[in-house]
């Protein structure tokens, strides 16, 4: 499993991350303290504190294109 610190800020960028994970085999997980989600999953999203940061977990082996897919919303 691999682990990604992310930060979805905007209505947008929540659509766009939603459309770029759905494109991937995997199985992620966004976790908010205490509550975890499918991170396919709009509804799901929008039901999480947006404004603290989020570990975005990847179940399985990550493709390598998707890291570098994430870079707009990895927290710097």
């Amino acid at each position: 499993m691999k682990c990604y610190e992310i930060c979805l800020d905007a209505i947008v960028k929540v659509k766009d991350f939603v459309n770029l994970v759905n494109r991937f085999d995997n199985d992620f997980d966004l976790r908010a303290g205490r509550y975890v989600i499918d991170a396919k999953s709009i509804m799901g999203i929008f039901s999480l504190d947006l404004e603290q940061p989020l570990t975005l977990q990847v179940h399985g082996e990550a493709p390598p294109e998707l890291e570098a897919a994430l870079t707009e919303y990895l927290m710097k």
